[in-house]
């Protein structure tokens, strides 16, 4: 199983961002998908999940990022919008994901995207 991540990158304060996070490989199914971030010395924070049709947010993030999620394509997106320079990390992905039925389900992580939020 492996989780890949895109559409980190420079933004002025203000401006928008998508990440992308694809799940590929063995997949039976999915528990939920998460972003988190990791700003430079400082431990990795949970910023947004999703669970069947539920989500939660950082209350740093609330009202500003939206997370969903594409079944069909094993594909969890988060929408970034109003960024600021506190914002800057790097965003990692992660799903719990079960191989087969016979399986439990495992904790899987992306690569980092990097955001930087600066004018």
């Amino acid at each position: 199983v492996q989780l890949q991540a895109s559409g980190g990158g420079l933004v002025q304060p203000g401006g928008s961002l998508r990440l992308s996070c694809a799940v590929s490989g063995s997949i039976f199914s999915i528990s939920a998908m998460g972003w988190y971030r990791q700003a430079q010395g400082k431990q990795r924070e949970l910023v947004a999940g999703i669970t069947g049709g539920s989500t939660n947010y950082a209350d740093s993030v609330k009202g500003r990022f939206t997370i969903s999620g594409d079944n069909a394509k094993s594909t969890v997106y988060l929408q970034m919008n109003s960024l600021k320079p506190e914002d800057t990390a790097v965003y990692f992905c992660n799903a719990g994901v079960r191989e087969s039925a016979r399986s439990y389900y495992m904790n899987y992580w992306g690569k980092g995207t990097q955001v930087t939020v600066s004018s």
